[in-house]
């Protein structure tokens, strides 16, 4: 028999109300919280926007190392909650003069673990964007950190309060679809050749070797008169992978986050990749020009006790022939096929004759079609109950594992075989090494990863 779509979205507001903890907050004490940014940029300030407008927190610091993007970010905070936030370039500064109850780690990924680590340790809960680090071991420390300290660690999977995406969750859990035996998550856009862009002298206002950080060092090529333009800072570094991980790195957690979360798993058994830039190009370092280096298309196998999981992502030949949305997962099973989508909420295609497609609009946020209010009111609760939060860091180390895996296995060109329990690569001591990475002077990795 078919099940109706409002049956499962009653089921889906019923589950929204227990992740979002609407009527704790409304009985809390109403502590303001002290919140502090560090990343002021684009989906920084949509958190922090957030923030500052649940009425329970109050934007005392904001931090960039860019100020041509940290002083307009400055400006619009203040035009939203009529007070001026200190402005900082050093988080390290910042967490020691403004000892903020909350902050919130915006910055690029590579940035991640340093930030995230040194705020826990400051005092603060933490409010970190996925994915939640740029090499495993340094996720691991995030987690031990956070616990050593006793801090909330809330990571930015806000698929994981969306309603569709909890009602689909129950959807599947309840056995609609059957015993499923395979996973399909896939991102696919269009795009072609890249043209290298040439190096100059970063702008001022920029601490471009404060931006590398524990990175490398490369040669700026953005654009010196728009903070908002090409190149690797702000938007485009997700494609360079001294400081992030590619597309599978970026919206490839996403994806793998509803993966673990529905199926209650936390680690593959074994994970290959395959990809490159055939289309982009080979990449380009020298000292006149570069290029980005992350590949523009990859496929990537994951092998658990009792399904696989078959990633693919492409930059190229954007095209109708796709007739469903362009992301998500496709849960295979012996009753039919689930699409748990974005914009397009979530579609159930049954096998049965006769039987009709079941499909569950999104319920999204302006700007940029999130729930970053849902997921700010779960981190809030947290906070005040005790209990941890729905995308709690060590459940989200799990999920970004599972794209660093795929990028780990991409670059040595072969399979991997995963102990989860002990974060090893069984048998590959060169693999093993890929788990971690020399950070650049005076940087120092993370003492808390093992």
């Amino acid at each position: 028999m078919a099940i109706n779509r409002r049956t499962f979205l009653k089921g889906s507001i019923a589950s929204s109300m227990v992740l979002g903890f609407p009527n704790v907050l409304r009985a809390s004490n109403e502590k303001k919280y002290r919140t502090a940014l560090i990343g002021s940029g684009w989906w920084g300030m949509n958190i922090a926007g957030v923030a500052a407008q649940c009425g329970r927190c109050k934007m005392v610091a904001m931090c960039d190392v860019d100020s041509r993007i940290l002083d307009p970010a400055g400006e619009k905070m203040e035009k939203l909650t009529g007070e001026k936030p200190k402005k900082y370039k050093d988080y390290r500064e910042l967490l020691q003069k403004e000892k903020p109850d909350i902050a919130i780690v915006a910055t690029p990924d590579h940035w991640h673990a340093l930030c995230a680590i040194a705020a826990v340790k400051a005092g603060a809960h933490v409010y970190v964007e996925k994915p939640i680090s740029h090499t495993i071991m340094e996720g691991r420390a995030m987690v031990n950190a956070a616990r050593a300290a006793g801090r909330v660690v809330q990571v930015g999977t806000h698929r994981r309060v969306s309603l569709h995406n909890v009602s689909g969750r129950k959807f599947i859990q309840d056995g609609n679809v059957g015993k499923i035996g395979m996973i399909r998550a896939f991102v696919l856009y269009g795009g072609g050749p890249e043209e290298p862009r040439k190096n100059i002298e970063p702008p001022k206002g920029l601490d471009w070797d404060m931006w590398c950080g524990p990175g490398p060092l490369r040669p700026y090529n953005g654009d010196p008169n728009n903070p908002w333009g090409g190149g690797i800072h702000p938007r485009g570094f997700r494609s360079y992978l001294d400081y992030a991980n590619g597309t599978l790195g970026d919206w490839g957690v996403h994806w793998m986050d509803q993966i673990l979360w529905i199926t209650g798993e936390k680690w593959p058994k074994t994970v290959y990749s395959a990809g490159g830039r055939p289309i982009k190009g080979p990449p380009i370092l020298t000292k006149e020009h570069q290029t980005s280096d992350a590949p523009d298309h990859q496929v990537a196998t994951y092998e658990f006790e009792n399904f696989t999981v078959y990633w693919e992502h492409r930059q190229f030949a954007g095209n109708p022939a796709e007739k469903a949305e362009n992301v998500g997962c496709y849960f295979h099973g012996t009753k039919g096929t689930f699409h748990m989508g974005w914009l397009q909420g979530w579609t159930f295609f049954p096998i049965g004759k006769g039987e009709k497609i079941i499909h569950e609009e999104p319920q999204l946020h302006k700007p940029d079609d999130q729930n970053i209010k849902e997921l700010w009111e779960d981190f809030l609760a947290a906070i005040e109950t005790g209990k941890r939060p729905v995308s709690d860091i060590e459940a989200v180390h799990y999920s970004t594992n599972m794209s660093l895996l795929g990028m780990l296995s991409y670059k040595i060109g072969r399979s991997v075989k995963w102990d989860g329990q002990k974060e090893q690569i069984i048998g590959d001591p060169e693999a093993n090494r890929l788990l971690r990475r020399e950070y650049r002077k005076p940087w120092i990795y993370p003492a808390d990863s093992v």
